[in-house]
């Protein structure tokens, strides 16, 4: 009788404990959310409106672009939304009554880590399975409708089985390409011929490109200039696999699934990254998570706050000051990591143990006292 009673008054803590942390999750990122997308609409919605396509493309742009915003929001949200839950929770007395009652913080912390686990897992899945896909449409759609976009000179590279290709001038949402060059080799990865196209277009699923130069690599001392049909264009042995919307992500968007990734990784699939590139953001993506987790200790802190303090206490800034600087501690790993100057599990791990272990050490100092 007594272990039933215990495991009700524990569901019932724990569902109050979810319903007041999701509500204020959930709050806090529709308002963060709100002010991103705002903020990125003025500074769009002029060129939008340049562009002729009136309130139905701004519409379409924030839409489109909300993913996003809600993957970058999720973390900064999580931290505020525990620290506001936490608060009112200690200024009502309520953490108060929960002590008398038994409850120390590693059971506080219990209660409240499915929630903050089931949080991370959904913004995982947005980052992983919606952002991709609508940050590829946004982009196409961006490049489609910009103005004289075959005259905005790029330096695309993309690596497509042994051949690097090069891309000058991208336009048409990915369906045109002008000043192609293309550099093929051989599986030992030594250079054998180099392609020069004037132009290529993507015509019912094949890609098409008009050569101008054509090198041919005989030794490393020549090198021979090879005839080419005057203005006349040849069907190219591209994958597949490299779409126009497929290009637009590898060049514009750089957002994709953990699955397209690791194609990537693996040479199945077109890239134009590096390996360590695809690593650290699998593993950043994997360890969503335990960010949030991390989140969630950091704000911890404030239930020792005593209730006559109040709001008064400085201890929720520090806070959320400390999840500020584990947000940009984190986000300057990952460019390392991303960039091959750290290796991606350094990147990705030492941040979050660094945090853990100072917030544990902390609260181990305050329960001395």
């Amino acid at each position: 009788m007594k272990l039933r009673l215990r495991l009700a008054c524990g569901t019932v803590l724990l569902g109050y404990l979810s319903r007041e942390l999701l509500s204020k999750v959930f709050t806090t990122t529709a308002i963060v959310v709100a002010l991103m997308e705002i903020l990125a609409l003025l500074e769009q919605a002029t060129e939008i409106m340049h562009r002729k396509l009136g309130l139905s493309g701004v519409l379409y742009y924030a839409v489109l672009h909300l993913p996003l915003l809600l993957g970058n929001a999720m973390p900064i949200a999580v931290l505020i939304g525990t620290l506001l839950t936490l608060l009112q929770l200690t200024t009502s007395n309520e953490i108060s009554i929960m002590r008398a009652a038994g409850l120390s913080t590693p059971g506080l912390v219990k209660l409240l880590l499915p929630t903050t686990v089931a949080l991370g897992l959904l913004c995982g899945i947005v980052d992983d399975q919606i952002t991709p896909r609508t940050e590829q449409a946004l982009a196409q759609w961006w490049n489609a409708t910009t103005p004289h976009a075959a005259k905005n000179r790029h330096n695309y590279w993309i690596r497509a089985d042994n051949d690097l290709i090069n891309i000058t001038y991208l336009s048409g949402g990915g369906t045109m390409m002008d000043k192609v060059t293309v550099y093929h080799r051989d599986p030992r990865s030594l250079l054998q011929k180099i392609t020069t196209l004037a132009d290529v277009h993507y015509i019912h699923g094949h890609w098409y490109g008009t050569p101008t130069h054509v090198l041919s690599v005989v030794s490393p001392s020549r090198v021979d200039l090879l005839d080419t049909p005057p203005d006349q264009s040849v069907r190219l042995n591209w994958p597949a696999s490299l779409t126009p919307g497929y290009i637009i992500q590898l060049t514009v968007s750089f957002t994709q699934s953990i699955n397209t990734m690791l194609d990537e990784q693996r040479g199945v699939l077109p890239s134009s990254q590096s390996p360590s590139f695809f690593l650290t953001e699998i593993l950043g993506r994997i360890m969503l998570p335990v960010t949030f987790t991390v989140m969630l200790l950091l704000a911890v802190p404030v239930v020792y706050i005593p209730p006559r303090a109040g709001t008064r206490s400085w201890l929720p800034i520090w806070c959320l000051g400390a999840g500020l600087l584990f947000i940009v501690f984190q986000g300057l790993l990952r460019a390392l990591g991303n960039a091959g100057t750290l290796p991606s599990l350094m990147a990705i791990f030492v941040g979050i143990l660094i945090f853990i272990l100072g917030v544990i050490t902390v609260l181990l100092r305050i329960e001395e006292r």
